[in-house]
């Protein structure tokens, strides 16, 4: 059921919101769209409602150790994109689905010249993932639009909810509606047995048509994405809402380790290639190089193989994924060239060559100032405690700020787990966003052309 204030609460509630936007009146905010008065600003989100379709969401794809294995384009997937679509479409919102497979639940706005406000996320997990990571953003998101509806509450822009197509794969969806994906990806097998292209025929698009799904730049007023704090910042500080500065940058890269093959029993060690021994020295090194530079970059060596791969034999080949972020891509070529340098010397000490096949780059995306300054305001209007950040992870929110203004809003996450069955946030935080979010797309709307 939905929630309201009486007017004494109303009174009380929101007058730190009207200070907080005494710059710009509230009354005048509200009255400028058509259809909308001032009383809107007395609505919240049902956090029963909302915290209850989070619990339904968590059955699909459920695993034994509370967490869920809904993999993109696996049969968990579907199932729980046809949950979001039903509650989609309880919401008043026009649905489609485009080439790429995202979910777009559509309500139009009172001035067909604007360009639609989207909010969004995904509700994809890795395996062994969590309960919340994108799924908040998705249905909270959702529930906005369930709010503006109940109220009969009308926007000046349309406002498009979208859920994204694989973001945990490397946010396909997204990447796509911005500067497209590269064909070769289509054929990368993930980690539900199909090939991205496969899964976005599966799921409803058509992997031959993703041309249509890129949206210009003006062809969105602007995107707000709702999630959880990957880190445990706000939760150690006990901070409600985090205003997210930017996402950062990120690029991955193949490494490999050329050395010789040769018997382990009658090689002296001081005629081995060891590629495998190389391989460890270099791990070492980009460890240090990393911690040297000053700033907030991290270097991950997520995965190691080394072939043949039998006790008797020298590794001849040893193969590495190499993963650099930083809120600036400058800091990334700059800490990835100081990284070759050193490989070249470890190649003159040990003998095995190495090289660098980059496989993804993500752009640093910082968020618009403006709609950092709504989501601050908004929040502190709500009694809401508010801490600005970076974002150390990845988010479809980098992807559509290549086109459009970006604002993230994050809630805290349990001592900062994510991408694990422990992830947790309180449900009274989960409202919290909800609402932050709710306001923050209401001002947007007023003032945004």
């Amino acid at each position: 059921m939905l929630k309201t204030m009486n007017r004494r609460k109303f009174i009380h509630g929101y007058s730190r919101l009207i200070v907080a936007f005494s710059f710009f009146p509230i009354q005048t905010i509200y009255q400028q769209s058509i259809g909308v008065n001032n009383s809107q600003i007395e609505v919240l989100v049902d956090g029963h409602r909302l915290n209850d379709t989070l619990s339904h969401l968590k059955k699909f794809g459920r695993n034994v150790y509370g967490g869920i294995d809904r993999i993109a384009f696996s049969e968990a997937d579907r199932e729980a994109r046809w949950y979001v679509i039903n509650l989609m479409k309880k919401a008043g919102l026009v649905m489609s689905i485009d080439q790429a497979a995202n979910i777009i639940g559509r309500r139009n706005g009172t001035e067909k010249d604007l360009s639609p406000l989207i909010l969004g996320s995904h509700i994809d997990s890795v395996p062994g993932g969590g309960n919340y990571d994108g799924q908040i953003g998705s249905l909270c998101a959702i529930e906005v639009a369930q709010i503006l509806a109940d109220n009969n509450i009308s926007t000046r822009h349309a406002i498009e909810v979208v859920i994204f197509t694989n973001e945990e794969g490397g946010k396909t969806g997204s990447r796509c509606m911005a500067n497209g994906i590269e064909p070769f990806e289509l054929d990368l097998i993930t980690a539900s047995g199909l090939t991205i292209g496969e899964g976005i025929l599966a799921n409803g698009g058509d992997p031959y048509k993703l041309e249509e799904v890129k949206r210009k730049e003006g062809s969105v007023a602007g995107y707000l994405e709702l999630h959880i704090e990957q880190g445990s910042i706000l939760d150690h500080k006990k901070i409600q809402i985090g205003v997210v500065e930017g996402i950062v940058g990120i690029r991955r890269w193949n490494v490999t380790v050329v050395g010789k093959t040769n018997h382990a029993g009658t090689t002296p060690m001081a005629d081995r290639k060891d590629s495998l021994v190389a391989a460890a020295v270099f791990i070492q090194e980009v460890n240090k190089i990393t911690r040297k530079m000053v700033g907030k970059q991290v270097a991950t060596i997520g995965k190691i193989e080394s072939k043949p791969g039998v006790p008797n034999v020298i590794p001849g080949k040893t193969l590495l994924t190499l993963e650099i972020r930083d809120l600036e891509m400058g800091k990334i070529n700059k800490l990835f060239k100081e990284i070759v340098n050193k490989s070249k010397e470890i190649s003159k000490d040990y003998g095995p060559k190495f090289s660098f096949d980059q496989f993804y780059i993500s752009h640093a995306a910082p968020t618009d100032k403006q709609f950092r300054n709504v989501i601050e305001q908004t929040a502190t209007g709500l009694g809401l405690s508010v801490l600005r950040m970076p974002s150390g992870a990845g988010h479809d929110a980098q992807s559509i700020a290549l086109f459009a203004p970006v604002g993230m809003i994050f809630v805290p996450s349990v001592d900062g787990i994510s991408h694990s069955p422990k992830e947790f946030t309180r449900p009274k935080d989960i409202e919290a966003g909800a609402n932050v979010l709710l306001h923050s797309l209401l001002k947007l709307d007023a003032i945004l052309r």
